[in-house]
Parts: structure tokens; sequence; C-alpha cells
């Protein structure tokens, strides 16, 4: 069975609003390592308008101001699937992205059982859902060292039936201060 993974950056007070937070060289040489792992991704609307077509452009045009800005394009851009969940998103870009409109729970539980490498998740309001359901199997979460005082909180909405516990797997410090945590489901 396929692992889903929930892959987010955050600050020190928790803000994960991708406006308020930097990416640098080591935040995208750690996420395009992870997408090199996983052949699925699954987002809400609002990511997937985030991501697409911002980095399938970025691959495209070798546009990003970095080295690591532009292998973590490559890396996105080579996963094979994207299924974004979504009520109102009329069309996908290009031919490798579907939307799903149906139970999130019963096709995220087909998803894990089809063969392919792990699936891939990030933003918020879908693995809050994925999370409530007991579905995210994995945690990768990178804390920037900054405050910003404002914006969306991670996993301000999670309603767990039960307290959830996770085991720290491994952790790396980067050069920019930033800390990478991965934890499993216990």
């Amino acid at each position: 069975m396929r692992n889903l993974i929930y892959a987010i950056n955050l600050t020190l007070d928790g803000c994960c609003d991708h406006t308020k937070l930097i990416g640098n060289e080591d935040v995208h040489d750690y996420h395009a390592n992870l997408l090199r792992d996983v052949d699925l991704l699954v987002y809400g609307r609002i990511t997937y308008q985030l991501m697409v077509p911002f980095w399938p452009d970025t691959a495209k045009n070798h546009s990003g101001n970095a080295k690591e800005m532009n292998d973590f394009a490559q890396a996105f851009d080579a996963v094979s699937k994207i299924v974004v969940f979504s009520k109102s998103l009329d069309k996908a870009e290009g031919n490798k992205t579907s939307i799903v409109r149906t139970n999130l729970q019963q096709e995220i539980l087909k998803l894990k059982q089809e063969p392919g490498k792990n699936i891939l998740t990030g933003g918020v309001d879908i693995p809050t859902q994925l999370i409530q359901l007991g579905l995210v199997d994995e945690y990768h979460i990178v804390v920037q060292p900054m405050m910003v005082g404002e914006g969306r909180r991670l996993l301000d909405t999670v309603n767990l039936p039960e307290r959830l516990e996770l085991k720290l797997v491994a952790s790396k410090i980067f050069k920019s201060g930033c800390v990478a945590l991965r934890y499993l489901k216990s």
C-alpha cells in the first residue's frame, strides 16, 4: 500500500501562509528530494492554483532564481499525476491533472491501493480533512526560523476524534536555520 505523505513549511509561530514564508535553497532542495519519491500529488483548488502553472512554467523556462529552485520545478513537473479535490475548479492545466468531486476518503483509499510510489499532499484544507480521517501516514514539516505574528495557522481547524501520536524518525538542521522534521504515525 502506498503511503500518504503531508509536507508543509511553517514559521515558529505556526504560520503556513506561503506569502509570509521564504523559499530558500535548503527548503527547495529538501522538497525536491521528497517529490522524487512520489508519483502522485493530491491538492485542493487553492494549493493547486498556487503550484500550477507556476512550477511547470519554471521547469520549462528554467526561470528560477537559484539552481535549487529550478531543481524543485523539474521534480514537481516530473510527477506523473495530480489529483485536485474541488467543487469549484472548472478545468485543470495540462493532461496529467484530474479534478475529483467525489468522496475524499473513498478516493484516497482507492489511490493508496493502486500500484506506484507514495502520494504527497500539501496545503491546509485537504490535508486537514485527510488527517481527521486518519489517512496521512507521514508528516514532513519544515520550520523556518522566524515569527510573523499573522497569517493562516497550521491545522487550526483540525478536529481529531482522539489524540494522534506521532513518532519522530528524522530531523535535519539546514545552514539557513530551517529545521526539517519527519514524523510517522505511531
